[in-house]
């Protein structure tokens, strides 16, 4: 009965007031964060709007200047930064710095460099209107909020604050209620850097702190599942604003028969277990064509067999998972496939001689899309291996998911692994490499399907955080336009003559 009464009565339900923070590497409890309430949200965005208002006036080199002063603190506190980041996601600390620490310091740069360029104004030559003369300007939304994932909790939420920030913008982050420290402690070097005070906040919380910023910002940058993307989305509608969504992937990787089987094999293992399988671009299923099909897996299990995994200050490959629930999900994907027919060859349990939420990496062959293994994000350390006739079924198998995040094609011939390519329904795509793209931030990388809405990198991933105003001024001051008032049997004449030469014979006249 009360539980019924809780369900019906919301305000009988207890209030969260603190996030506890673990260590799930260790399980041991590292701090206590507030929750930030719903007044708490809305004064953090009335702060970083007027922090906002003179930020904007600065120059795109005084903005360049302060970011990069800020990078400075960052490279000075980074073995503290490591530290943060290492305790509440378990990962090793080797793997944070060029993974987190050093994509930021590079983002840093890039976009202080470029944001001039992609927000100058841009001359528009218009094809009818030669009496106009036309441009675009780039204007800051305002306040952005961040959304980020406890998976990359400091580059994807101070990292994707840097373009915003350098388009004039303010930025309130929301962290994931997992991983808040590293944020936070992001928030707090930038005041000591001597960034403008309030420009960009931390706002810890659970999912109705994250609610709470939708209903304040001027636009959301949400990073996370595709249940909480749709969520955070229709929030968002009710108030008309942009937002951006980098949601779930189940990327698949393409082994052709004339595939180097060792580079092919080193990027399966790195792809598929790289912070132990937490990433959105993971490789999560592969295909091999069956000519190299049994060398193929054997290399790959004998690689995997060969990591180390252990805590975050000792030299492994593969550090402990980070959400208690995500580790769940990864034990009833192994145990439905295996109960369904495949084959385990390698890991497939909890590591029994570590502390924490250490699951073995694990290889799975004999696996079917029937099985979720093969069809649902597993998000953990596990790589499913399926045997296919051809390309031809290898793409087909591919395309059969409701995500579209990334994927890779691994041949010798790259001509083909290139128009191969083009047929894998993804945002981005590998030709014998993966979870590259993410480094290359001269180009747009976002998802299809049910992977998400909008890009960051390239001249998208900066314009996105700024209204587009399109200016047309006259260049010849006549006194009237054609079109004007007052209408004449004779302009309707000339509208109809002039609507003849649209006619396809008479463009082909023209071009005699």
């Amino acid at each position: 009965m009360a539980e019924a009464a809780t369900q019906l009565r919301p305000e009988l339900v207890p209030q969260r007031t603190v996030i506890p923070v673990t260590n799930p590497a260790t399980m041991q409890k590292i701090a206590d964060v507030p929750v930030t309430d719903a007044d708490g949200v809305e004064a953090a965005v009335s702060h970083a709007r007027a922090a906002q208002h003179e930020w904007m006036r600065w120059s795109f080199k005084e903005r360049g200047a302060a970011l990069k002063r800020y990078r400075d603190v960052v490279i000075d506190n980074k073995e503290r930064v490591a530290a943060v980041i290492s305790s509440e996601t378990g990962r090793p600390r080797a793997d944070v710095y060029p993974s987190e620490l050093l994509q930021l310091c590079d983002a840093i740069g890039y976009w202080a460099k470029v944001a001039p360029k992609y927000l100058a104004d841009e001359t528009v030559r218009p094809h009818l209107l030669k009496n106009k003369k036309v441009y675009i300007s780039y204007h800051p939304m305002g306040v952005i909020g961040i959304i980020g994932p406890w998976n990359f909790p400091f580059l994807l939420t101070i990292g994707e604050a840097i373009p915003a920030l350098l388009a004039g913008n303010a930025v309130v982050i929301k962290p994931s209620e997992v991983t808040p420290l590293s944020a936070m402690l992001g928030a707090e070097l930038a005041e000591q850097a001597g960034l403008p005070h309030g420009l960009l906040q931390v706002v810890p919380g659970y999912g109705e702190t994250g609610g709470h910023l939708v209903d304040c910002a001027d636009m959301i940058c949400f990073t996370g599942s595709v249940a909480t993307g749709r969520k955070v989305a229709e929030r968002a509608a009710k108030r008309l604003i942009p937002v951006t969504l980098e949601l779930g992937g189940k990327d698949a990787m393409v082994v052709l028969r004339d595939a180097d089987l060792e580079r092919a094999a080193n990027g399966c293992v790195w792809g598929g277990l790289f912070n132990a399988g937490q990433v959105c671009m993971s490789v999560e299923r592969v295909y091999v064509e069956e000519p190299i099909y049994d060398a193929f897996v054997s290399k790959v299990t004998e690689k995997v067999k060969q990591l180390r995994q252990g805590l975050p200050d000792q030299t492994v490959e593969v550090g402990s998972m980070t959400f208690p629930p995500q580790l769940q999900k990864v034990e009833q994907h192994v145990a439905e496939a295996v109960q369904k027919g495949a084959k385990l060859l390698a890991g497939g349990r909890r590591n029994p001689t570590l502390p924490g939420l250490f699951y073995e990496p694990t290889v799975l062959t004999d696996v079917t899309h029937d099985m979720a293994i093969m069809s649902e994000e597993t998000f953990g350390p596990v790589i499913p291996i399926m045997k296919v006739r051809d390309a031809e079924e290898a793409l087909r198998l591919t395309n059969d998911s409701r995500y579209g995040l990334t994927g890779s094609v691994w041949t010798k011939d790259r001509a083909k692994g290139q128009m191969l390519s083009r047929r894998i329904e993804a945002g981005s795509v590998c030709v014998n490499d993966c979870l590259v793209n993410f480094a290359v931030t001269e180009a747009p990388m976002g998802g299809v399907k049910e992977s998400g809405l909008g890009a960051r990198h390239g001249a998208q991933g900066i314009r996105k955080f700024c209204r587009h105003q399109t200016v047309v001024i006259d260049r010849f001051g006549s006194k009237s336009e054609i079109n004007w008032y007052p209408t004449s049997k004779r302009k309707a004449a000339l509208f109809r003559r002039v609507m003849n030469f649209y006619r396809s014979g008479w463009r082909n006249k023209l071009r005699g």
